[in-house]
Order: C-alpha cells, then structure tokens, then sequence
C-alpha cells in the first residue's frame, strides 16, 4: 500500500494536461521516427529538405557559360570620312615618310574627320547600311550598343544614334573598351538575345581618335584614323547549327593602362575660398609601342584559341582570321602562331590605319561586299587594346 504521505488526488484539470503532454510527446517521437525512416529510404520531406538546403554550407557554383550564343549576325555597314590623308602628306606635318610607316605598320593612308563632322553620324551611316543590308525595319530594333572611346557626347552617343536610324524603341547605351570595344559589343549584346530579352540587336563600333592624338608625336599620329562598322544581330530559333556566335573569351589587366592611355589632365580652378575642381579636358594618347607589342603578340594567340575551343573548332576549320586592325606585324605574328595563313587574314589596314573600335566590322564589311566573306564561313575574331583588355569570338556569319 502506498504510505500515507505520499498520496495525493489529482484533479480534472491537472489530470488533462499530463494526458495532452504525453499525447503532444508521443506524437513528436513518431514524427522524429518518420522522418528517420525516409531519410534512409531517401524520401525526405520537403519540409525536411527545405531546412537541409537551408544549413548547406554554400551554394553551388554556376558552370561558366563562353560557348555557343542564340545569336546570329545578319547584316553589317561601314563609314569613314571623306577626308583622306596620305603617309606622304603626313611628311608635310611630322618627320616621317611612306616607306617609315608602311614598312612597320602596314598603313598608308587614313581617314579623318574635318571640323564639324561628329562621330555619332558617322555611327549612324554605318549602322544605316547594315540596317539595309540585313533587310531589318529600324522599328524592330530592341537594342542599340555603340562601342566606343571618343563620343561627340560624353554621357554617352548611343541613344541618340538610335533614334536618328529609327530606332525609337531600342534601350541603348555607350560601351567603351577601346579597340577590344566592338568585339566586347558583340559578346554583350549576344547574351541579351541568347536569354531572350530582346530579338534584334544592333552594334556599332566607332573611333575618331583623331581628337585625341598628338600631331607633332610621329610615333602615334601616324597609327590612327576614324571609322565607324556596325552589325545586326538577330535571335537564332532553336536548335543546334543555328546560332551565330559560336564561342568567345574575354579578359582585361588594369596593370596595363600605362603602356596605352588617354589620361584625364583637368586643369585647376578656384571656387572662391570654399573649394578647388578641375576644368575638364584630356591628355593626347599614350602610348609604350614595344610594350603594346609584346602584349598584342602573346595574349591575342592564347585569346583566339581560348575562344576556338568553347566553340569546339579547331583553327583549320576556320575560314577567315579578323584581327583588330593595328599593325601588320602583329597581325602577320598572330596568325604564325595560329598556324593559320596569311590567305585567310581579313586587312584593310592599308586604307583605314586604326580606328579603334570601329575598325574589325570596317574590315568585316569590305570583305563581305567583295564576295570574300559568305554566308557560313566561320570568322575567328579578336581585339585588343587599352585597358589592357583582350577577347576573341568565334562567329559564322550569316
């Protein structure tokens, strides 16, 4: 018999909890026992796997993406000034002569923009033609990206190129990556059709570094000359064998930027005593010619094949080598080291000097109006320049 003191009377209420607490118990340990059980079986809920996912220790890493892009080319256009200077009128201005520049550039003449003349309407000649070209009505137009360093409007060129080709409707914007900006163009506007964002496309690539060049320097004047290209992107439907940019690779360096810039240089001016700004305005072009070369002749190599192999090309399947028009020693090293014949090198360097920015889809469009590019052939482009900065796309035109 239980002893007197230790006996006790509960009471209904008493006697309810502890039934609810061994009730709510039991019901905790089945569900623990649950839970046990389907993990081994591999069945966890998603209640239970919500909470797993959300204690991993990291995410998981996205798979780079640099080969094939929905995107094809389907039209191109050029311009340059009608102004014309000679390598032999050049010796009037700076101690140089014919033979100096093309023997160790490959230039001998350029084009150059006479005052009044804006690079935006040279952008928008360019992007006119190949707006004609393609057969696509301007109102189509989703996106407009304009490569370049030397805008008639610092904020930016671009939109106001769109609506003077009819564009009105296209989100535009000013890219700038120097002579790799075309290229980089390219490449950007390629992902937003790849994705789905926009259909068509339209990139310009457009220098006038004429601006910006120091006239008495024979060691640069005589490199540069204004021009302006631009292609018509269009979305390729699905399915393998469609898309137009096969693969790319794209890389910069800032430790670089001594060996070729266009430095701001303001010039101080007081706000009475409560503070001190610059006026705005830039130094001419810099450049370090050997270090640039070194630079060009072994990153630009190492780009092109980065590129060939996201795209699963081999360089003997390429049709045509599109280099960034800048001299025609580098480009004679690039295409050795590529084991790809100089038969195969697009050049209009002769005629156009270097434009920057404008200057791969100038040479891309004189080879296409002259029957050389056709409808298939696989381009193996790459630009490089300031930044430093470097890149390379494999494209099938057409």
């Amino acid at each position: 018999a239980t002893p007197p003191s230790l006996r006790c009377t509960l009471s209904d209420e008493d006697r309810n909890r502890r039934v609810t607490a061994v009730t709510t118990a039991m019901r905790l340990l089945l569900i623990a026992s649950a839970v046990g059980l389907s993990q081994q079986l591999g069945a966890v809920p998603a209640s239970t796997a919500r909470v797993q996912r959300s204690r991993s220790a990291a995410p998981r890493a996205v798979e780079a993406h640099r080969g094939a892009l929905r995107s094809r080319l389907v039209g191109i256009g050029s311009a340059a000034p009608d102004t014309v200077v000679t390598n032999e009128q050049l010796s009037s201005v700076v101690e140089t002569s014919d033979d100096w520049i093309s023997q160790r550039t490959g230039i001998r003449q350029r084009h150059l923009l006479a005052p009044g003349e804006g690079l935006s309407t040279l952008a928008a000649r360019a992007a006119q033609k190949a707006l004609e070209s393609s057969g696509v009505d301007a109102a189509s137009v989703e996106l407009v990206v304009l490569a370049t360093s030397s805008p008639d409007d610092l904020f930016g060129d671009a939109a106001h190129v769109a609506r003077e080709v009819g564009a009105t409707g296209a989100v535009a914007f000013d890219l700038t990556a120097a002579c790799s900006g075309f290229l980089f163009g390219v490449t950007t506007a390629s992902q937003f059709l790849h994705t789905g964002a926009y259909k068509t496309a339209l990139v310009i690539g457009a220098d006038a570094l004429s601006r910006w060049v120091d006239w008495s320097d024979r060691n640069t004047c005589v490199l540069f000359g204004d021009g302006a290209g631009a292609v018509v992107l269009q979305a390729a439907v699905d399915g393998e064998g469609e898309e137009g940019v096969l693969g790319f690779a794209l890389h910069s360096n800032g430790a670089g930027r001594p060996d070729l810039c266009l430095g701001y240089a303001g010039a101080e001016r007081p706000l009475a005593s409560v503070a001190s700004v610059t006026t705005g305005t830039y130094a001419p072009i810099s450049m370090v010619g050997k270090e640039v070369y070194k630079f060009a002749t072994s990153r630009v190599p190492e780009v092109v094949g980065e590129a060939l192999e996201n795209a699963g090309v081999t360089a003997d399947e390429v049709d045509w080598l599109l280099l960034h028009q800048a001299n025609i020693r580098i480009m004679e090293t690039v295409a050795k080291k590529l084991k790809i014949p100089m038969s195969k090198v697009i050049n209009n360097l002769d005629e156009y000097g270097n434009t920057s920015a404008g200057s791969i889809p100038l040479a891309l469009d004189a080879a296409v109006r002259a029957g050389k590019v056709k409808k298939g052939d696989v381009i193996a482009m790459a630009g490089f320049g300031a930044g430093l900065s470097w890149g390379s796309a494999v494209v099938r035109w057409g």
